[in-house]
């Protein structure tokens, strides 16, 4: 048992909640152990969690065998629960890498979809918690964009809730014998916008929806993007290379913070939309998507986009019958 708290570094705890919450928010810290069960809540202040004794408290606990949680978002100051209705603010992006960590690691921190996180949170070897902080972003956009992010880097899809719990770095995980420590490397400290990232997919549907559901009916007017859709759609259709057509869409949308992902990612969902109402099975629409952008993206995030892609469009179909 002295050998466990020997390992514990609670000013490590501490610079990490001083990174990741303001002065007076309100946090949420979660207990658990495995033998005997045992979970335990308590929502506080950021400067409760901070004093010297707090912090002490859950080094003793985490040192007799419990994990120690974090909300990844702020609660509402008097809130006595952690549920969605609870969070005030969503602060942060996180993405669970629990299998073949280190591989989707070095792809995630290669690509162009997403800028640099925040942090890395490793809570075991080989398993880490990216972590993204943000400005700027709904609970329905961020619950939007952590689904994307585990589909496109092949995450955990569980983990996307707005009052989801990271583990504290500076603790340990209890989940393995002998207890692994939960470090933190920091990568940056300035906060992301939803444009950075180039994955609203609620934005994106919306969009691409036909005009009898969408809710801009009745203005007679479309968005460019909705022209840029009316158009891809009519350009497949009448057999246009879909390589030549990306480059096409990425020149004329210059304005775009990313054209060139923009124009691949309207293509394949157009793409993906003709082939899955023509009755091509869902398989194959992903290995079609795969395929054709194999040597454009980075291979590990190559079928992860397309299974993704596909399930968008297959959404949009759904959801055009059902109006």
């Amino acid at each position: 048992m002295p050998e466990n708290r020997k390992q514990i570094a609670v000013n490590v705890a501490a610079e990490f909640l001083r990174r990741s919450f303001v002065s007076g928010e309100t946090v949420a810290i979660l207990l658990r152990r495995s033998s005997p069960a045992m979970t335990l809540q308590r929502i506080v202040t950021l400067e409760c969690v901070l004093a010297h004794r707090y912090l002490g408290w859950l080094a003793s606990e985490n040192a007799t065998g419990a994990n120690v949680y974090i909300g990844a978002n702020p609660l509402r100051a008097g809130s006595r629960k952690r549920t969605k209705e609870s969070v005030a603010a969503a602060r942060h992006l996180y993405l669970d890498l629990d299998t073949d960590g280190s591989p989707k690691l070095a792809a995630l921190l290669s690509s162009k979809l997403v800028p640099t996180p925040t942090a890395i949170i490793s809570t075991s070897p080989g398993k880490f918690q990216v972590l993204w902080q943000v400005e700027g972003f709904t609970f329905a956009l961020q619950e939007s964009v952590l689904k994307v992010l585990a589909f496109t880097f092949g995450g955990d899809p569980a983990c996307t809730d707005c009052n989801r719990v990271l583990r504290l770095p500076g603790f340990l995980n209890h989940k393995y014998d002998p207890a692994h420590p939960v470090s933190v490397y920091y990568l940056g400290n300035s906060a992301s916008s939803p444009a950075e990232f180039g994955m609203d997919i609620t934005a994106q549907e919306r969009t691409h929806l036909p005009e009898p559901i969408s809710p801009r009916r009745g203005t007679g007017k479309r968005t460019n993007s909705e022209h840029d859709w009316a158009w891809v759609l009519h350009e497949l259709a009448r057999g246009m290379d879909a390589g030549k057509l990306t480059r096409t869409l990425a020149e004329r949308r210059s304005d775009k913070p990313d054209p060139l992902y923009y124009a691949q990612r309207t293509v394949d969902v157009a793409s993906a939309w003709l082939w899955l109402s023509e009755g091509v099975p869902i398989a194959d629409v992903v290995t079609m998507l795969d395929v054709r952008r194999r040597f454009e993206i980075p291979n590990p995030l190559c079928t992860a986009r397309a299974q993704e892609i596909a399930l968008t469009a297959e959404r949009m179909i759904v959801r055009t019958k059902i109006a």
